[in-house]
């Protein structure tokens, strides 16, 4: 496995770490080598859904855009909030806006902290100096479905195998929260997410996560 497949394997980790930040952030507050080969047999069905462990994510500028999405104010400006603190404090000047549905381009997020030396990007900033923001993009974030995530997650999980990543496992729910499928071993990974048919598989198959679930698996 090459330096940068590593980085970008361990960038994705921690993205999905960020998964479980909410539950643990209101705790504190109140007290990718061969993507063709390997088994991907897990149960493809919708109805049941199985038990085992992450909720979802979201983060986002110095200018806000001119108009912000009706309905989704407090999580849209959490989010510009957060930009603006990636960009000034947290060292990342290129940090993107978020999407005019208040969620992050995690897609871009992933790119950058994939570059050397800068893992800080997706675990909000250098030293962790923009957490606080973060957590507030977190408790602002509208609830989820978690059935509809849980069901998106697996049609993408589905079709990234369909088009030759044959290692993609299976999302699951763990206390009714959706959970990423994605690398077997996120810690040492078995998916090289840099080579071309992963890329071409990943673009195949983007429509398949519901908006705000593009860096979760």
């Amino acid at each position: 496995m090459t330096p940068k497949t590593t980085s970008r394997a361990r960038a994705r980790l921690r993205l999905t770490v960020l998964a479980t930040a909410p539950v643990l952030l209101l705790t504190a507050a109140c007290g990718s080598g061969d993507d063709s080969a390997g088994g991907a047999g897990k149960n493809d069905e919708i109805a049941s859904v199985p038990e085992t462990t992450t909720a979802s994510p979201s983060p986002r500028n110095d200018t806000a855009p001119s108009t912000r999405p009706a309905g989704k104010s407090a999580f849209y400006d959490a989010q510009m909030d957060y930009v603006r603190c990636m960009r000034v404090k947290g060292g990342y000047q290129d940090f993107p806006d978020p999407k005019l549905s208040g969620h992050l381009d995690w897609g871009k997020v992933e790119e950058i902290s994939s570059r050397p030396g800068q893992m800080e990007a997706a675990k909000g900033g250098k030293n962790g100096v923009c957490v606080d923001e973060l957590q507030k993009v977190m408790l602002a974030e509208p609830k989820r479905d978690q059935q509809k995530d849980y069901e998106s997650m697996l049609a993408h999980a589905k079709c990234m195998r369909d088009n030759g990543v044959s290692r993609f496992t299976n999302p699951t729910m763990s206390g009714g929260n959706a959970q990423p499928g994605g690398d077997p071993n996120p810690a040492s990974p078995t998916i090289d997410h840099d080579s071309p048919a992963y890329k071409q598989a990943r673009e195949a198959c983007r429509t398949k996560l519901l908006d705000g679930l593009d860096g979760m698996q």
